[in-house]
This record gives structure tokens, sequence and C-alpha cells, in this order.
């Protein structure tokens, strides 16, 4: 996707729009395991009982439980720093794409 690299927005720091260079943040952990992930492995017979739910991945993948349905994209999160103040803003939610090109 094609991202300029200078945009005018909002800074919350200078209450006014001014102009903001983009870059890209370092990627940040979305949580371990997601509902589906942990679906999935009780499908194949981890994390049952008690206790030692540490023993999850000792057990190979199923093929019949194959991730056929995986995303082939991952969320990009941009930091947009002010040119006036300088400081930086970081849009956490993100945006799925495959590819960045900031022009």
């Amino acid at each position: 996707m094609k991202i300029p690299k200078i945009v005018k927005t909002y800074c919350k720091h200078c209450k006014k729009h001014t102009e903001m260079a983009i870059s890209v943040a370092k990627k940040k952990e979305r949580g371990s395991l997601k509902r589906g992930s942990i679906q999935r492995s009780k499908k194949r017979g981890l994390g049952r009982g008690f206790g030692n739910l540490g023993k999850y991945g000792s057990k190979p993948a199923i093929s019949k439980f194959k991730r056929t349905g995986a995303k082939q994209s991952k969320k990009v999160d941009f930091r947009y720093k002010c040119k006036e103040c300088g400081k930086i803003t970081v849009q956490n939610k993100g945006i799925r794409m495959k590819k960045v090109v900031f022009e």
C-alpha cells in the first residue's frame, strides 16, 4: 500500500492540525494465545485437565487441523512525528497490509 511520507493531521500535544512525518513503528505483541489458537490447541488434545498447561507444543500438529484460513498479512502500526513540537504519537490499532511503501 502506498502512503505519503508527510500528512497533515491533528496533533494532540499542539492541539491543532500540523504536518506529520509517518514511519512504521516496531511490531507490538498482540496477545500470546487468541481464542482461535486456544480452540485449535484444545482440538489437538493440549491443555486438558489440571496443571502443567506449559505442555502446549509438546505434541505435533495433526494434518487434519492445518490452519487453512490463516491470514496472509500482518498489522502495521504507524508512528506520526509532529514537525512543530517533535512529539510522536503511535496509531496502535494498525492496518492490515502486506507491504508498506512511502511516497
